[in-house]
């Protein structure tokens, strides 16, 4: 509308509201709009203030009133105004300008009194002219060239909450000397020394209000012909509505920004806490089902039981929250008829009225609940239901106590859409804590409970899942006693997070316990494992690969950490491994490594070394060879075995993180478990982004007295001098109770050897936490365990192995094969 308008629809005569109040700016745009003017007109505060006023002329002003603007005089004309729903009102209107002088000024346009005919009833119109400043329904006051009071009309001695006669000839810091009227008075002093009106705004409460308000205040200065300033005006309108509107888009703004911030349930409660107390309540508290508190899919809510809820966050602007009768982590019951539990059945907001008789009875339902209402005299309350995807998750409860304002229609339509966005992050961090909370108890109950006790060396170990708002790995790590005293470490990192990535971790685990348990080589188990990753992939198919590798519809990890997820092709899914065996009679140690960082060496006398192990190729990519490189270890060597999450970070090089490793493990010669502690301590990266595993061993070396060794020759006379000479070195050892199962296993074993299989032929015994019978050839064909038939001549000699030991088995060695088997040790 440019200020003439169209002509179409009807035309009525205007009635103006008493409380018509419109200021116009120098630039012509609306700066205040009141209550009257939204009646006259049908718009909303927010749809005129800031736009030009000349939209809402119907037609141009009358050729007067446009000279008197032009001059800068006060004006009172009939106006043709534009309604909102397109009528053409004729009011009579007045324009008084808030400062005198030519050019242009802010005008305050009011309603006009009727006309009077020039000349003899010239008096009568100046006297309803000062009728009208003294009865304006906005504040008014006039100061004198010392910023005195002069003159304040009815409503400014309200606010004043003074008399007139009281006033008068008094400063505002004389009449109020409390802030912010310091303030001011400061900036009338400010007016009456340059000559320029201010406009400022604040919000308080004056002297004669009960509440606070928003007050938009104009500082005029009022000249006389010649331009000197003989004084000012003042004129304050009530502006409380656009600032609470204001302050709502602040708070819908601030929740958008702090709320969801992590996947943590509770954190995502505080932050709703943190946004309503800093935004427009006192006292603020967020109650969760018990169910979502603990991660798990809520039920439903029977209006015909009570309801268990959990103070998730509470916040309050008294520091410590005295107003609360639960502490944050209790719980409580919302009985069945009070006001919460209706809330939650409802799935709707509720701002019930202090005489509210459901209210009164739920806070006189508990002594301590009252006792906080009257000590603290909270006067509002609303309840509103935490709601997202159609279910309910709990009820958060805004209480005003030191605000004087109670709540509002739209306080409540501010607080249910701040908790509708704070419902979806809560549901999605609970979501999420209960994948996590799934993924870790899988994973950990695919891990090791304790460090085994072994002769062969000792074993420490941590295992750290990575932090809140990155979801769990697939790191995983495992000590395997082997044949023959040795021992078998193993660490491995699956690639991806979620339970999909500790599934996949316990299957690895598994395969590698199989493949140990058949005793191949490092590199030959490495080389099955990698087959094995290669099936997996193709089985699985490109949606499993995604989630492994953190794609968005997973667990919404890696979004929590920043990382943006890759596309992920065959073979890039897979995992790192480093398998390592050690054997306590020779002191040496066989390991490969499938992409993994190279394990760390500490001698006895304090030296650290990193390992130089081919580093092969990652778990999954196929067709690939491995390594293994044997090295000998003194007694008291500790071996470090670890995942990239220890020593690799964003923020720093991996070759910062080995050095930092490096320093942590040298001079080490205490106990383990707090060598683990102290290695994390120093290494551990600040914000870890990935699982950590560390493993510490301590090597021992076997006494040579508990190991014995005898070369036979492949004669049949041999097995009767082998039988004889175990018999005598286990009852030596004072083991005479096995003397006879080791005379029946020794010969066996011995017999098979020389029959079926090759030069060398080596009986070796070993004292350890059993009693351990070798024999080795160079054939490396492996026996059959088979049933014989009842007049079979043979056939039975592994079958009574079998049974006499505790476990027997084979296993490939450089040049054949070995067959063992292990016999308890009697009670001591």
């Amino acid at each position: 509308m440019d200020g003439r308008g169209s002509t179409s629809g009807g035309t009525v005569a205007g009635r103006v509201p008493e409380d018509l109040a419109v200021v116009v700016d120098d630039g012509g745009k609306v700066t205040v709009w009141s209550a009257g003017a939204r009646q006259l007109l049908g718009y909303e505060a927010a749809e005129v203030v800031g736009h030009p006023a000349a939209r809402l002329l119907a037609a141009e002003l009358p050729e007067s009133a446009r000279r008197h603007v032009a001059d800068g005089r006060r004006w009172a004309s009939e106006v043709a105004l534009r309604h909102r729903d397109g009528e053409r009102v004729v009011v009579r209107l007045k324009g008084t300008p808030l400062a005198d002088g030519v050019g242009a000024r802010p005008w305050l346009v009011t309603a006009a009194a009727p006309e009077y005919p020039t000349g003899p009833a010239e008096p009568a119109a100046e006297a309803l002219w000062d009728l009208t400043l003294a009865q304006l329904p906005v504040p008014v006051a006039v100061y004198d060239r010392e910023a005195r009071l002069v003159a304040a009309n009815e409503v400014m001695t309200r606010v004043m909450g003074r008399t007139m006669a009281e006033m008068r000839g008094l400063t505002l810091w004389e009449i109020e000397p409390t802030p912010p009227f310091d303030e001011y008075d400061r900036l009338q002093r400010q007016v009456l020394r340059t000559g320029e009106p201010v406009f400022h705004e604040n919000h308080g409460k004056a002297p004669g209000e009960v509440r606070g308000h928003a007050w938009s205040m104009y500082l005029s200065p009022l000249k006389d012909g010649r331009g000197t300033v003989q004084g000012m005006s003042a004129a304050v309108f009530d502006t409380t509505e656009q600032y609470w509107a204001r302050r709502r888009l602040v708070v819908l703004n601030d929740a958008s920004l702090r709320i969801g911030s992590t996947l943590d349930v509770t954190r995502t409660a505080e932050e709703l806490a943190d946004v309503a107390v800093t935004g427009f309540a006192d006292f603020v508290t967020v109650d969760l089902l018990e169910s979502v508190a603990l991660g798990d899919e809520p039920g439903p809510v029977s209006p015909n039981r009570p309801v268990t809820v959990r103070r998730t966050a509470q916040r309050s602007v008294l520091d410590g929250c005295p107003e609360s009768v639960i502490p944050a982590g209790g719980t409580t019951l919302y009985p069945v008829d009070t006001p919460p539990l209706r809330a939650l059945i409802a799935g709707r907001g509720t701002l019930p009225q202090p005489g509210d008789p459901g209210l009164r009875a739920w806070t006189e339902s508990s002594p301590a609940r009252a006792e906080s209402v009257s000590k603290y005299r909270i006067h509002s309350v609303m309840m509103v239901p935490l709601r997202a995807r159609g279910v309910t998750l709990g009820l958060v409860h805004f209480l005003r106590h030191r605000t004087p304002e109670p709540f509002g229609e739209d306080d409540l339509l501010l607080a249910e859409e701040i908790a509708a966005r704070a419902a979806v992050s809560v549901d999605n961090a609970r979501r999420y804590t209960h994948e996590r909370r799934t993924a870790l108890t899988l994973q950990r109950s695919l891990l090791p409970d304790r460090p085994p006790d072994l002769p062969a060396m000792e074993v420490a170990y941590r295992y750290l899942p990575a932090g809140a708002g990155a979801d769990v790995g697939g790191d995983w790590f495992d000590v395997i006693p082997l044949s023959g005293a040795r021992v078998a470490l193993v660490v491995g990192d699956v690639v991806g997070h979620g339970i999909h990535a500790s599934a996949t971790m316990g299957r690895l685990r598994t395969a590698v316990r199989t493949l140990a348990d058949v005793d191949l080589a490092p590199d030959e188990l490495l080389t099955q494992l990698d087959d094995l990753v290669v099936r997996l992939d193709r089985e699985e198919g490109p949606e499993a690969r995604e989630r492994a590798a953190g794609a968005p519809g997973a667990s919404g990890a890696d979004g929590a950490r920043g990382r943006v997820p890759e596309a992920v092709t065959p073979g890039e899914v897979g995992a790192t491994c480093l398998y390592a065996v050690y054997d306590p009679v020779s002191r040496r140690c066989t390991m490969a490594r499938a992409g993994h960082p190279p394990p760390a060496v500490v001698t006895p006398g304090g030296d650290v070394r990193f390992l130089d192990l081919p580093s092969g190729p990652p778990l999954g990519l196929g067709g690939l060879p491995f390594e293994s490189v044997e090295v000998e270890l003194e007694e008291g060597s500790l071996l470090a075995l670890y995942t990239d999450g220890l020593v690799e970070a964003a923020d720093r090089d991996i070759e910062v993180g080995l050095e930092l490793l490096r320093g942590a493990l040298a001079d080490k010669a205490g106990p383990l478990e707090e060598t683990c502690d102290d290695v994390l301590r120093k290494v551990l990266p600040v914000r870890p982004a990935d699982d950590i595993v560390l493993m510490l061993a301590r090597t021992s070396a076997l006494d040579q007295a508990s190991v014995r060794t005898w070369q036979l020759p492949r004669d049949p006379a041999a097995v009767a001098r082998a039988r004889k000479s175990a018999s005598e070195q286990v009852t030596n050892w004072g083991l005479g109770d096995t003397a006879f199962a080791t005379e029946l296993i020794v010969s066996e074993l011995v017999t098979n050897a020389i029959r079926y299989g090759a030069d060398p032929i080596v009986l070796r015994l070993i004292r350890d936490s059993t009693l351990i019978c070798e024999v080795s050839d160079g054939s490396s064909t492996a026996p059959h365990l088979r049933r014989a038939r009842v007049f079979d001549e043979g056939g039975r000699g592994l079958l009574l192995v079998a049974q006499m030991s505790e476990r027997w088995g084979s296993r490939q060695t450089a040049t054949g094969k070995t067959i063992w088997a292990e016999l308890g040790l009697p009670n001591e």
